[in-house]
C-alpha cells in the first residue's frame, strides 16, 4: 500500500522539522540569554582606560571625574602597584579594608589572571606601575586555569557535527522505537479501509491503541455485508422477476399477433377493419421489441449478459448494420448517408459483435422512432490514435437543451415521469450506455450539425494492433 510509506515520511518529515526547530529555538534563546547577560563594555577596556586617565601631577595622581564617574556606577574600585617598590601609590576611596597595600610577583601574577580576596580584578599598564581595577564579587566570572589543547579547538567544528548527528540518530531511533507500535497497528487499520471501499469483507484484531477504531471498522464492514447480500437478494429477484413476466407476457403476445395478422389479411372484414389489425400487429411488435429490450437491459445491469469479446473491425460492424436498415427502408422515408472517410477501411477495437451491432441499431430505429415524417440519418466512423468513434445523427426534429443535458448526466435513463414522449428516448439509450460500459467506452448526447439528434459512441481501442 501507497498509505504506510506515505505515513512514515510524513512521522520523518514531522520528526526532522521538529528537531531543526528545537535547535534554531534552543541557539536562538541562548544567544538572547548571551546577549543579555554580556556588559556593554568589557572590564579589560576599563581597566585600560583607567590606566590611560590617571595622571602623575606634583608627586600626586588624579583621575578625570567621568572616570571616577563610572567606575562609582558600577560599583568598581581601583588602586596602583609602584613598578619598583610593588607598594599600593593610588587607590580610590571605596577600595576594600582587606585588599592588600604590599604585593609580591607572584601575588601580582595571581591577581592579573584571577581574583583578589575574591573580587575578580582585571589590569592596565600606567606610566609607573600597574594598575588593578576590581569589581564586586558576584559582578563577574573568570576563567583562572584555562588552557585549552590546539587540536581540540581545530576539531571542534568537525566534533560538533558529529555530535549532532549521532544525538538526531538517538532521537530517531528513540521516536521509532516509540511509534513502531502505532505503525504496527495503522496497517491493518489502512488495509481494512482499502477492502472496505472495494466491497470486501473486513476483520482486523482488536488490539493496540487503535482497538477502538479496529472495532468500528469490523462493525461498519458487516454492517456493509449485510446491505450487500440485501441487495443482491433484490437485484436476483428484480431480475426473475423481469424474466418471469416476460415470459409469461410472449406466449399470449404470439397469440394476439398470429390472430391480428389473420385478421389484417381476412377477405371478411371490412378495409377499416383490417386497418385496426394491422395496427393491433404493428404495436404487438412493439410491444414484443420492449420485452427483448428490458430483458437485455437487466441482464446488462446485473452482468448477466456474458460479452464474447474479439478484435472486430466497427467500420465493417457498421456497414453491415446500415445495410439491414436500407433493405428494410421499403419507402425511402429514412435514407441513411455515409459521412465516413473513404481513406479509413478499417478501425480495430475490442468489441463483442452482436452487442455491438445491437447499439448501433438502437441508434438508429431512435432516429425512425421520432421522425414520422422522415428524416436523413448519417453514419459516420473515425479512427484517432486511441479511440473509435462512431457517430448516428439526423436532421429530425431533434431534443431540447434540457432534454439533451439531461440524457447526458442522468446515470438511469429508464425515468418514469409524466412525459411520455421522453420516456420513448429511455430503454433504448439505456441499453447502448449499458453496452458502451461493458467495452470501457462512454456514450455523448448532443445536437446535431444537420438541426437534429446526435448520438456519439467513443470506444478504446486495441493498443496492441
Amino acid at each position: 500500500m501507497k498509505s504506510i510509506p506515505k505515513l512514515i515520511r510524513r512521522f520523518v518529515g514531522i520528526m526532522t522539522l521538529s528537531i531543526i526547530l528545537l535547535v534554531i529555538l534552543n541557539i536562538t534563546f541562548f544567544a538572547i540569554v548571551f546577549v543579555k547577560n554580556t556588559s556593554a563594555f568589557s572590564p579589560w577596556d576599563m581597566a585600560d582606560h583607567v590606566a590611560a586617565a590617571l595622571q602623575l601631577t606634583d608627586d600626586r595622581y588624579s583621575i578625570s571625574d567621568d572616570i571616577m564617574t563610572k567606575l562609582k556606577e558600577e560599583n568598581a574600585w581601583a588602586f596602583l602597584i609602584d613598578d619598583n617598590t610593588r607598594q599600593v601609590v593610588w587607590q580610590t576611596d571605596q577600595l576594600p579594608d582587606s585588599i592588600p597595600m604590599q604585593y609580591t610577583l607572584s601575588e601580582i601574577a595571581e591577581l592579573t589572571r584571577g581574583y583578589i580576596d575574591g573580587f575578580p580584578t582585571f589590569t592596565g599598564k600606567s606610566q609607573n606601575g600597574l594598575l588593578v581595577l576590581g569589581y564586586p564579587k558576584d559582578r563577574f566570572w573568570k576563567h583562572t586555569r584555562a588552557s585549552w589543547d590546539y587540536h581540540f579547538i581545530a576539531n571542534l567544528p568537525k566534533n560538533t557535527m558529529l555530535i549532532l548527528v549521532i544525538n538526531f540518530i538517538f532521537i530517531f531511533l528513540i521516536y521509532a522505537a516509540v511509534d513502531s507500535k502505532l505503525l504496527h497497528s495503522i496497517r491493518p487499520i489502512t488495509n481494512g479501509i482499502q477492502n472496505l471501499s472495494s466491497g470486501m469483507p473486513v476483520c482486523i484484531k482488536e488490539k493496540g491503541v487503535l482497538s477502538e477504531l479496529a472495532e468500528k471498522i469490523n462493525q461498519t464492514s458487516e454492517i456493509l455485508q449485510k446491505q450487500a447480500e440485501q441487495l443482491r437478494k433484490k437485484e436476483t429477484a428484480r431480475a426473475n422477476w423481469i424474466a418471469g413476466v416476460s415470459h409469461d407476457v410472449r406466449t399470449p403476445l404470439s397469440m394476439i399477433m398470429g390472430y391480428a395478422g389473420q385478421l389484417e389479411h381476412s377477405i371478411h372484414l371490412s378495409e377499416m377493419e383490417r386497418k385496426k389489425a394491422a395496427v393491433i400487429v404493428k404495436q404487438s411488435h412493439r410491444i414484443k421489441g420492449l420485452i427483448n429490450d428490458l430483458n437485455l437491459a437487466s441482464k446488462l445491469e446485473y452482468d448477466m449478459q456474458p460479452l464474447t469479446m474479439k478484435q472486430e473491425n466497427a467500420v465493417a460492424i457498421m456497414r453491415q448494420v446500415i445495410v439491414d436498415f436500407m433493405n428494410m427502408n421499403i419507402d425511402d422515408k429514412f435514407p441513411i448517408e455515409w459521412k465516413t472517410a473513404d481513406t479509413l477501411s478499417a478501425c480495430y477495437i475490442n468489441a463483442d459483435q452482436d452487442l455491438l451491432k445491437r447499439a448501433i441499431a438502437n441508434l438508429i430505429q431512435n432516429s425512425i422512432n421520432h421522425n414520422e415524417n422522415g428524416c436523413v440519418i448519417y453514419a459516420s466512423v473515425d479512427d484517432d490514435n486511441h479511440t473509435c468513434r462512431i457517430c448516428i445523427e439526423d436532421n429530425g426534429i431533434g431534443a431540447l437543451d434540457e432534454q439533451i443535458d439531461r440524457l447526458n448526466k442522468t446515470p438511469h435513463y429508464m425515468v418514469c415521469d409524466t412525459n411520455t414522449i421522453e420516456q420513448r428516448h429511455g430503454l433504448g439509450l439505456l441499453i447502448v450506455k449499458q453496452i458502451l460500459k461493458g467495452h470501457h467506452g462512454k456514450i455523448l448526447i448532443d445536437h446535431s450539425e444537420y438541426g437534429g439528434f446526435k448520438v456519439v459512441l467513443i470506444i478504446p481501442k486495441e493498443t496492441d494492433l
